[in-house]
């Protein structure tokens, strides 16, 4: 349908016309930005379609999360026990017996969001697990990601009670001083492993995709229209596809498949429209999560209260906390260099970024590849140093930032866990847009919810939940913030030709705000709501879509009930 669209002001991000009155869409793109006048004279006859809006912009983009799988972990029938739903570690108790008292004794059960900074406690092993829950099969996940918890009962399923497993290559089990195993899991190859069985049991539910549908809607009531799956397997095919076919589906998805999966480089064909769904790239993880104590740093965790908590060793992480040696970062890229695929590595620690970016240069280089448009990408950086990213720079490298490791975890980084020198300047946001990089921002689903306007708060006054002020010199402007979620993190996907910004030519995907971000005060931009999104020149009826929802045959997510066991994960002594 033929459409001008206007609010109370446009912010297109688009620097030769950073402001406007009207935009007029037709067949789904942007055709005129202007005036009133100009779109009517470019789209004659088109009717007039005021959203009441205080001010539109470009839909915001997510360029790093993980949609289904964080709808399968955190939506019913699993449990968000993160800290900003279950703050302190007697919530979570609470909430493993509220799940104990409406769950039937034999059904299996799984937690997303344990984390041992913000909750103050140390990792649960299986004896601690099975105290509350006896023999029934539970798998809490941390809220990193990067670890998980399983009772006896997990382990006995696996068999790995008598015949525990050898680590995987880029994860390992803990071991008790007999060999056996603790019950705790770290790093996605072993953590995966480990609770698979829990993972495939919630799959083979009444209607698995339920919990991604309600994910799409989180993420799309936050203003994104767009995102990626930096998990992707092709198990999750199907379910992406049907999702992408629903009417009034909220998101397009970039896809980076997993470095583990035999075919993480193989071409990609589907049947759902390539503008909503497509693979990008090819995800790997250099190092682990600050929050557990795994991230390869230069800099020493300290002894105190914070990190006893927590159970984090103190002491510098160093290079042992790399999930891969050098030669097999060297070879996992060299495999796939010729493929044309961004390749897109988790490195928090400033000793994995140097890693990382070391064997970016010598395989780039090897391949005369620096020059290009390649953007292989860095997530996360929260522990980077000023030059580091002079040196991404050079090399082309994307980085993806997370404002939301500072702004929940700003005041214990500072002083708690690191040297405030470097605690405190954790996520520097002023230094990677001094170097001229098109830094973008995400909240790496579901580690924390979905929340742009938030990211642009903090990284804009450098405050986090707590109010304190730290590293005040890292901040950067709200233009620069709001950048980072719109035409930047379109960069980092690869689509700025076609989202990212309100211009001719681009698809008709915006976010309609009550308030002009530039209008308020710096402190507030995370108060400013969200009134709706479209995508392709129509409003997103998110009632409409997860009506239709229901409709989907199950073929359509048969394969999520069959998730189990990843294939680099059946490991000696499982049972999958």
């Amino acid at each position: 349908m033929d459409v001008i669209i206007t609010a109370g002001t446009i912010v297109t991000m688009d620097p030769a016309r950073t402001r406007a009155q009207a935009v007029a869409v037709s067949g789904g793109r942007i055709v005129a930005v202007g005036s009133v006048a100009d779109c009517q004279s470019a789209l004659p006859g088109a009717s007039v379609h005021d959203t009441g809006a205080a001010a539109l912009l470009p839909g915001f983009v997510e360029p790093h999360s993980h949609p289904v799988l964080s709808g399968m972990a955190t939506m019913p029938p699993a449990y968000w026990i993160a800290p900003w739903f279950a703050p302190t570690w007697d919530d979570v108790v609470a909430a493993f017996h509220k799940a104990i008292a409406e769950t039937p004794a034999d059904q299996p059960l799984a937690f997303f969001g344990f984390d041992g900074l913000l909750h103050k406690h140390a990792d649960p092993t299986a004896p601690e697990l099975d105290a509350i829950f006896g023999d029934r099969m539970v798998m809490v996940f941390g809220n990193s990601g990067h670890t998980s918890y399983v009772t006896t009962a997990v382990l006995e399923h696996l068999g790995w009670v008598k015949s525990p497993p050898e680590d995987p290559v880029g994860g390992f089990f803990g071991r008790n001083a007999d060999g056996s195993l603790t019950g705790v899991a770290t790093e996605i190859p072993a953590a995966m492993a480990q609770a698979a069985p829990v993972l495939e049991a919630l799959a083979k539910g009444p209607h698995p995709l339920q919990g991604a549908v309600e994910y799409y809607m989180l993420l799309s009531a936050a203003g994104i229209t767009a995102t990626s799956e930096h998990t992707y397997k092709t198990e999750l095919k199907s379910a992406y596809e049907a999702l992408a076919s629903l009417p009034n589906s909220p998101l397009r998805i970039s896809l980076y498949h997993m470095s583990t999966e035999a075919d993480c480089g193989d071409a990609f064909t589907s049947a759902a429209p390539d503008d909503m769904l497509r693979k990008r790239g090819i995800k790997l993880w250099a190092d682990g999560s600050p929050w557990v104590g795994n991230v390869a740093m230069s800099s020493p965790y300290l002894d105190t209260e914070v990190t006893r908590a927590a159970g984090i060793s103190p002491g510098i992480p160093g290079e042992k906390m790399m999930n891969y040696t050098r030669d097999q970062l060297d070879a996992l890229l060299e495999a796939h260099v010729g493929e044309g695929w961004q390749m897109a590595f988790h490195a928090n620690g400033d000793i994995a970024i140097d890693i990382v970016l070391d064997a970016f240069t010598t395989v780039l280089g090897r391949h005369n590849l620096i020059e290009s448009d390649h953007r292989w990408r860095i997530e996360h950086i929260g522990g980077a140093r000023a030059d580091q990213f002079a040196r991404m720079a050079s090399i082309g490298a994307v980085p993806s930032m997370g404002p939301f490791q500072f702004y929940y975890w700003g005041d214990l980084l500072d002083g708690g866990m690191f040297e405030p020198a470097v605690g405190g300047s954790w996520q520097r946001f002023r230094d990677a847009f001094d170097a001229g990089l098109p830094v973008s921002f995400h909240n790496d689903g579901s580690v924390t919810p979905p929340t742009p306007l938030l990211n642009m708060q903090a990284a804009v006054t450098r405050r986090c939940v707590s109010g304190a002020l730290h590293a005040p010199e890292q901040a950067v402007t709200l233009d620069e913030a709001l950048r980072a979620h719109t035409i930047n993190a379109a960069f980092a996907l690869g689509r700025e030709h076609e989202i990212g910004s309100i211009e001719v030519g681009k698809f008709a995907d915006f976010v309609e705000l009550d308030a002009d971000p530039y209008s308020v005060a710096p402190d507030k931009i995370s108060a400013i709501g969200v009134l709706g999104t479209w995508l392709g020149g129509a409003r997103v009826d998110l009632g409409e879509f997860a009506a239709a929802s229901h409709q989907v045959d199950d073929a359509a997510f048969a394969q999520l009930r069959t998730y189990g066991v990843p294939e680099c994960c059946h490991l000696p002594g499982a049972n999958a």
